[in-house]
């Protein structure tokens, strides 16, 4: 690969962007994190197998120090590419997983996730996602017993049972591309969870056109009823990640969503 751009750093990483010798552009992350790389690939390969599903980067290579994707060209995002989005998310989802979890190690940026099986959604999310992060970020005592308050009522709060669904994990704006009228998919934390989960993460940091999308996620398969009231529940997860990546400033946040958690 002949290097055509430096791209600066991300969570440690060196990311350029270059050409093959066939000609082809390609983006690249550069680091030793060789199993976030393959958990990555891994992701991207399963997200693509199903049909009419959002695209997703081709992996090129993956070794011990190196990820290589297709070149994404980058487009500004209008509504029926949101529309054409809700819809792909939709049967994305509808594709399942054999359970909840991965048969692959879980990261989300450069912090670990277990994705060892679990037998139902709560327990997974609730041993899997919540306690984990929760123990790593350090927060006062009180607010400790609140979330562990809160995950004791998963079951209760968490909507009627799903079978898994095939979801990107970490599904916020900044991992949604458009190109050629539609939306690329790009840096998951893929695995067998719920679906609102995905939902829900569009909605924690804003997406252009999200209503859009939604509308048309519900055209092609409605959520169960009262998955709006649950979304505070599916972002328990990502605001404790970051909490732990980037500190205190998100505390609040975070425990706002738990108060409406115990209050479902």
């Amino acid at each position: 690969m002949r290097v055509t751009e430096e791209l600066g750093a991300s969570h440690g990483w060196r990311l350029r962007r270059g050409v093959l010798d066939d000609g082809r552009e390609v983006f690249a992350k550069f680091g030793a994190a060789s199993e976030v790389f393959a958990s990555e690939a891994a992701g991207l390969r399963w997200l693509a197998e199903a049909a009419g599903v959002p695209a997703v980067p081709e992996v090129i290579e993956v070794g011990p120090d190196r990820l290589v994707l297709s070149w994404v060209v980058q487009e500004r995002p209008g509504p029926e590419a949101a529309e054409r989005f809700g819809r792909s998310l939709a049967r994305l989802h509808r594709a399942g997983a054999p359970g909840f979890g991965a048969p692959w190690p879980g990261f989300i940026a450069e912090l670990p996730m277990d994705n060892s099986p679990a037998p139902d959604w709560p327990t997974f999310y609730g041993e899997r996602r919540v306690l984990p992060f929760l123990r790593a970020a350090r927060l006062p005592a009180p607010d400790v017993a609140l979330v562990e308050r809160a995950v004791g009522r998963f079951a209760e709060v968490a909507g009627p049972a799903e079978p898994p669904a095939r979801i990107h994990g970490d599904l916020w704006s900044g991992n949604v591309l458009w190109s050629g009228g539609d939306a690329v998919l790009i840096d998951p934390a893929a695995h067998g969870g719920h679906r609102e989960t995905d939902l829900a993460m569009l909605e924690l940091f804003g997406l252009p056109y999200l209503d859009r999308v939604l509308g048309a996620y519900r055209e092609e398969w409605p959520p169960a009823a009262g998955w709006r009231e649950r979304v505070p529940l599916h972002q328990l997860h990502p605001l404790l990640v970051h909490v732990v990546l980037y500190g205190g400033g998100y505390r609040d946040s975070l425990m706002g969503a738990v108060r409406r958690v115990l209050a479902l």
